[in-house]
């Protein structure tokens, strides 16, 4: 969520950048400043009624102790009315605060100054573009026919075991699953991330702390029973780990990692665009979490992009960095930049990551703060990434590195899947 004061003494601002992600319900911020004011004058009053309640108990007591139990009495009967309007201004102030609380969920981040205007995805901003898209060789085949031709995934299988959008991964093609989450894992614990194994369903003040919730109840798969969720990336439980929690400053930096499954119900459209492993409603996902002081963030961000630049250049992938326009934003986000890997048997880009800064927003609704050295409780911002998600990965990895003899794995991946190239037994 926004912080109250920055929306108060920035509104022309925050307009400005909400106007970017095409934002029409700018009455909110009209209305959310109202009830903040009349919220903060309740508070001061009820303050006041309080301490002046206090007093009066005080000089009551010391009444019945000098035996004036007439004048007690008296002070008695106006406390009663205190007590009155106390109770009052309370039942005010409580329903002033939820319809604040309800106003601010409402309300998405505002964009960075850097990202571009714009309403949909094709507004996007290219920012870089590596490696070379190969030449395939007559015949080259889209991932899902090579799945079923060297018995590597069964999609079928999957749709009788559950349903459309859950694979089975067989043989080698299990092996090259495990062999991708081991050399990510690995790859972000050689560059700082701790590792963490955490639960794969979240109640919803964890869905509300990172945005999810109220937001996206309908891309959540739920436990309505047990009122849990599963989580649609480890991002959900990774930060939530520092949900009411006010930090040292000597904690900060955090840079977490882990693997988890991912479970969406997006699915829902046809055609080849989502044939196969491109849009999937199980999928498997290793995340990059970091929590930093605010004046780090936006270099930490830069970091987390090359790190994943780093990892693609070690499959020899092709891909390009996206910075994505105001209208192309999630809801919690700052600034975004999603990855892209080319896919020559298709012919089409396939986002494989999305590495976000959020700034203070998610930490707004985590109550998730640090404390300074002087001793001061600050805002602390949260960034995270995927780093990487698999499906897509995979798809460009055997739709890009297959040849007529066979499907070459990038060295980087042999020491971990045992072989350097799968061919049809």
């Amino acid at each position: 969520m926004l912080s109250l004061p920055f929306v108060r003494d920035n509104k022309e601002t925050v307009l400005a950048a909400l106007a970017k992600r095409g934002f029409k319900e700018t009455a909110l911020i009209d209305r959310l400043i109202e009830v903040d004011q009349d919220r903060r004058q309740t508070q001061t009053t009820l303050d006041q009624k309080l301490a002046e309640a206090n007093q009066k108990a005080k000089e009551i007591g010391a009444l019945y102790k000098s035996g004036n139990a007439a004048e007690a009495n008296l002070l008695k009967e106006q406390t009663s009315t205190l007590k009155g309007e106390t109770k009052s201004l309370q039942e005010q102030l409580q329903n002033l605060e939820t319809e604040l609380l309800e106003i601010r969920t409402k309300i998405p981040n505002i964009p960075h100054e850097s990202v571009p205007a714009g309403n949909s995805e094709a507004d996007n901003e290219e920012v870089f573009h590596a490696g070379t898209i190969p030449e395939l060789y007559d015949g080259a085949l889209p991932h899902w026919e090579l799945a079923s031709a060297y018995d590597l995934i069964d999609f079928d299988l999957g749709s009788k075991i559950t349903g459309a959008g859950f694979p089975v991964y067989k043989g080698k093609g299990a092996r090259l699953q495990r062999a991708l989450i081991n050399f990510f894992l690995d790859f972000n614990t050689q560059a700082g991330y701790k590792e963490i194994q955490v639960p794969h369903l979240v109640n919803e003040e964890s869905g509300f702390g990172t945005g999810q919730l109220p937001d996206k109840e309908g891309q959540m798969y739920h436990v309505q029973n047990d009122n849990l969720y599963l989580i649609p990336t480890a991002e959900v439980p990774l930060t939530n780990i520092y949900r009411n929690v006010l930090l040292n400053e000597s904690e900060l930096p955090i840079a977490l990692t882990g693997y988890t499954p991912c479970f969406r119900r997006e699915a829902g459209s046809y055609g080849a665009h989502v044939r196969g492993l491109n849009r999937l409603h199980q999928f498997d996902k290793v995340e990059i979490v970091r929590v930093e002081r605010p004046e780090n963030s936006m270099a930490a961000l830069d970091a987390m992009v090359e790190h994943v630049k780093k990892l693609l250049e070690a499959l020899e992938l092709p891909y390009r960095i996206l910075r994505l326009c105001g209208g192309d934003l999630g809801f919690t986000a700052t600034l975004t930049y999603d990855f892209e890997v080319f896919s020559t048997a298709q012919d089409r880009w396939l986002e494989i990551s999305s590495v976000s800064n959020f700034n203070s927003f998610q930490a707004e609704r985590l109550q998730l703060r640090y404390k300074s050295k002087d001793g001061q409780k600050q805002s602390v911002h949260t960034l995270n990434g995927s780093s990487l998600a698999l499906p897509r990965v995979l798809a460009g990895l055997l739709e890009n590195c297959q040849s007529s003899d066979g499907i070459h794995i990038p060295k980087a991946l042999v020491p971990y899947c045992g072989f350097d190239k799968i061919t049809a037994e």
